[in-house]
């Protein structure tokens, strides 16, 4: 009656007789002992699934002691690994998005961790009203703590593990007015490129012509008018002349947009005190000054100055080892939009602040003299810029030519 009662659902031919065989030579032929397997050779759950529901409720409905929870954002479905005080994994789960947001509002206060993408930052928001502690870290942090195969799992519990490091970077968490100024930005950004990718097709369009454009935006702009206000051109064709009128004209629209955006930058810098105090570092102008802001807020995530510039890519890459320094070109990591920013303003201030009398113009014109490059002067002279940046964020002071300036 036993052996009918244990193998009553396993279909495996002469499991009866095994279980004889098993009794014959000592062992205990039970429910918990003998594990059949289904008709493909696989090992089948056992004892039932109808038998574990109560344990398994039992554990669902004890409070999860969840000190970090790691969450691998996607588009719709979020993976999620929730994990103790001593580190050990208590939640593997996948859900949506609000599933997540009402799942996070009945967990007790905890730190969630994710990676500074998309999306990250409002949900972060969500996260910290509900009273828990948010941890952004930049995905390439994160990558090193992925074991084997990567998937959303691992990338969560990576997450997971990642927040737990003590010397973790993390990043702030942007506030919805920052959002908002960035995104001006990205749009300028993209702008911006539109309208170069335009007027190298036109140059382009007029060169196959043989017509031929001094370089510079401006001068093409003045060609173009002069060329479309003439009559007939032997050069171009009816169509061409068309052609020529209707990229001009999308050139127009985009001139429009750049400059509605360009004012509201200014608008705002004008009623922000903390702007007004970068616009007076010389080389920092209202689209740096609104991008920093919009970056990096008062500088709290940076300790020190120097961090700021490495941040942004502007200090040299380095590759040491047996304590010999190997010093190489700039990393280029960090906010790109912001170090372009940076660079084209130090090009632009290097030549009046390279003749003034004062401690930044004389170590300038120290490099000068030594016959540094120039390139490599204007990228000192925008870290150099980032620093004094930071330094006005933090103490709250315009910038005083009279500073000292380290060399």
């Amino acid at each position: 009656a036993l052996i009918d009662q244990v193998f009553m659902d396993c279909p495996w031919y002469g499991s009866r007789q095994m279980a004889r065989h098993l009794q014959r030579m000592g062992h205990a032929v039970g429910r918990r002992r003998v594990r059949p397997v289904s008709n493909y050779g696989m090992a089948r759950p056992f004892p039932p699934a109808s038998d574990m529901m109560p344990v398994l409720e039992k554990g669902r409905s004890e409070p999860m002691s969840i000190v970090i929870l790691g969450v691998d954002l996607g588009k719709n479905a979020c993976s999620v690994v929730g994990v103790d005080a001593a580190g050990a994994v208590v939640l593997r789960r996948s859900m949506r998005r609000q599933t997540l947001i009402d799942y996070v509002a009945k967990l007790p206060s905890c730190v969630i961790a994710m990676e500074a993408c998309c999306g990250a930052h409002h949900l972060g928001r969500l996260f910290a009203a509900r009273g828990h502690e948010i941890r952004l870290m930049s995905p390439e942090y994160v990558r090193p703590y992925v074991k084997a195969q990567k998937n959303d799992d691992r990338d969560a519990e990576a997450i997971a593990e990642a927040a737990s490091r003590p010397t973790m970077r993390f990043v702030d968490l942007k506030s919805e007015e920052q959002l908002d100024l960035q995104t001006l930005h990205r749009v300028r950004s993209r702008l911006v490129a539109e309208r170069t990718s335009l007027i190298n097709q036109a140059r382009a369009i007029l060169l196959e012509r043989g017509m031929i454009f001094p370089a510079g935006r401006r001068k093409l702009e003045a060609g173009l008018d002069v060329l479309l206000a003439d009559g007939a051109d032997a050069c171009l064709s009816p169509r061409m002349r068309q052609l020529v009128g209707e990229l001009r004209a999308e050139w127009q629209v985009l001139d429009a947009r750049i400059e509605t955006l360009n004012g509201e930058f200014v608008e705002t810098a004008r009623h922000d005190e903390t702007m007004r105090r970068l616009t007076s570092i010389p080389g920092i102008g209202v689209l740096n000054a609104t991008a920093l802001v919009a970056a990096v807020g008062n500088g709290s995530g940076f300790n020190k100055a120097r961090d700021l510039g490495a941040w942004l890519g502007l200090v040299p890459r380095q590759y040491s080892t047996g304590g010999k320094a190997r010093l190489f070109g700039i990393t280029k990591r960090g906010n790109k939009y912001l170090r372009t920013l940076l660079i084209h303003g130090a090009r632009a201030a290097l030549p009046s602040l390279s003749q003034s009398d004062t401690p930044i113009g004389r170590w300038l014109k120290a490099m000068i003299e030594r016959g540094v490059h120039r390139n490599v002067v204007v990228v000192a002279l925008a870290n150099k810029l980032a620093r004094i940046a930071w330094a006005a964020l933090r103490k709250d002071v315009r910038f005083e030519h009279s500073y000292p300036v380290a060399a």
